[in-house]
């Protein structure tokens, strides 16, 4: 099957090719579709939705969306669904901020949750949710990954998910549960 991958996050799909081998990911702009979905929901559901349905409507074909991000616990769940966003500039400036607002926090305990949406033409909508433990650190570790995974010491790892081979990242990450949870759906 073809699915169209709501996302510009060139690692996002790149983790999605390789998590559904057996179907053919296309990227939205690869489908046609040069729009831009705002992130207007209050949770990862809400805007995984939004850009799966958008997607959906444009190319006329299934779309896949996800949204996911990092939730701390001494920070109330923040960054939250503003992850991506969440300084205003790029990853290393996220980090920067993360790290800034953990100052003498001796609570680091988070997780990252991940939704994935999955919209066919003819209204079915599929939704799984998965969710991964861990910790943040104070200082960056690794050189793989992407976003907060240099900070995010996995429970199940051991390690960062940016000292983490791609497969074992994939395979206890939250975007690999949700994943997971939608194939069995499939």
């Amino acid at each position: 099957m073809q699915l169209i991958a709501a996302t510009g996050n060139l690692h996002k799909l790149g983790e999605l090719r390789k998590m559904f081998p057996e179907h053919e990911i296309l990227s939205a702009k690869e489908a046609g579709f040069t729009g831009e979905v705002e992130e207007t929901g209050d949770s990862f559901r809400e805007n995984a939705l939004l850009k799966a349905r958008a997607v959906m409507r444009a190319t006329g074909k299934p779309a896949l969306a996800d949204d996911s991000g990092l939730c701390v616990d001494a920070l109330k769940g923040a960054p939250g669904v503003y992850s991506a966003r969440y300084s205003g500039g790029g990853d290393a400036e996220n980090r920067k901020l993360l790290l800034k607002n953990l100052e003498g926090a001796e609570d680091r305990r988070a997780h990252f949750s991940c939704c994935i949406a999955l919209v066919f033409p003819d209204g079915r909508e599929l939704i799984a949710e998965g969710r991964t433990g861990g910790q943040i650190l104070s200082a960056p570790r690794g050189a793989g990954g992407f976003g907060y995974d240099s900070l995010f010491l996995s429970d199940d790892l051991g390690v960062t998910f940016a000292e983490a081979s791609e497969e074992e990242k994939n395979a206890v990450s939250h975007r690999g549960r949700a994943i997971a949870k939608l194939r069995e759906m499939l």
